[in-house]
């Protein structure tokens, strides 16, 4: 696939690419999907990296498979960002329903160039950048959206400095992967229920709750969290909150419902973290999925 076309969903998905900055090794795209039925493909470029950051809630049943690499069945949970290492097939399958996310393609020779070798990929690897967990690649990200929403002066220059930065923090974070324990980690199971209590309940859990539902400690629930997703569970838990507090307002819901049904102490205090987290405001979120990225 040449540099930053945009990957194929489904045949009946419609797919919109609201701005643009493209350099040399680079393209940035703000995209969005309008798909109308669950739908399953397989994206793959021999000579990119691909990175996706859903800049609307991402469905909660989207899941994804290297059928080159895992049983056919195996499908792990895909996260509000994921990347594709060159010439992998990533294969995923999820709910209709409308999306806009952050794409971002990479020249598989750039980044070797930056970072000084070819980055090599294992199952561990593959697996995080399913749910690629890093608070340093997102602030890029966030950084790389506004940019390309609002270019300024030399934006093609900011492009390239912003994706250099990027290509070094993925590859700080694959060498993150690598270091982690071989063992330690929490077992699938486990994990799965984590999952499904945050995503049935938007108060956030105590931690003693969830050691209780896993039956192991407190202590045991935050080492082995970290060695299985690479962040802390304070940190995934707050990054699913925002999740399920992106899908209310998108329903409708108004901010001070959203704050206590989340259990925040009042809406400020939402108000002040989902911006910290999000980059923006709840309000302006509402207003970009109303009125359409262009427009925002």
């Amino acid at each position: 696939m040449p540099l930053g076309q945009d990957p194929v969903i489904s045949r009946e998905a419609t797919i919109i690419v609201d701005a643009e900055l493209r350099g040399q090794d680079a393209v940035a795209q703000l995209v969005r999907y309008d798909i109308p039925a669950p739908t399953e493909s397989t994206l793959r470029d021999p000579d990119c990296y691909q990175i996706n950051m859903c800049l609307t809630p991402r469905p909660l049943n989207a899941r994804a498979c290297y059928h080159e690499h895992w049983g056919p069945h195996r499908f792990e949970r895909l996260g509000d960002i994921f990347m594709i290492p060159p010439g992998e097939a990533l294969h995923i399958k999820g709910d209709s329903g409308r999306q806009a996310s952050l794409l971002c393609f990479l020249d598989r020779a750039a980044v070797n160039a930056v970072i000084g070798y070819d980055l090599t990929w294992n199952d561990q690897k593959l697996v995080a950048t399913a749910d690629l967990t890093s608070a340093r690649v997102r602030a890029l990200l966030f950084r790389l959206t506004q940019e390309v929403r609002h270019p300024g002066f030399a934006a093609d220059r900011m492009l390239e400095f912003l994706t250099g930065e990027l290509a070094i923090e993925l590859a700080r974070f694959c060498l993150e992967v690598d270091e982690r324990p071989a063992t330690g980690g929490l077992a699938g199971w486990r994990l799965r229920l984590i999952d499904e209590r945050l995503a049935d309940n938007p108060v956030a859990p105590a931690l003693g709750e969830l050691a209780e539902l896993c039956n192991i400690s407190v202590r045991q629930l935050t080492r082995g969290f970290k060695v299985s997703r690479g962040c802390s569970i304070g940190d995934y838990i707050e990054s699913r909150r925002m999740e399920g507090a992106k899908r209310l307002l998108v329903a409708g819901e108004n901010v001070k419902t959203i704050a206590f049904t989340m259990g925040f102490s009042s809406p400020s205090s939402f108000t002040f973290a989902f911006r910290r987290a999000v980059g923006i405001s709840p309000s302006q979120f509402r207003q970009r999925q109303t009125r359409g990225i262009r427009t925002a």
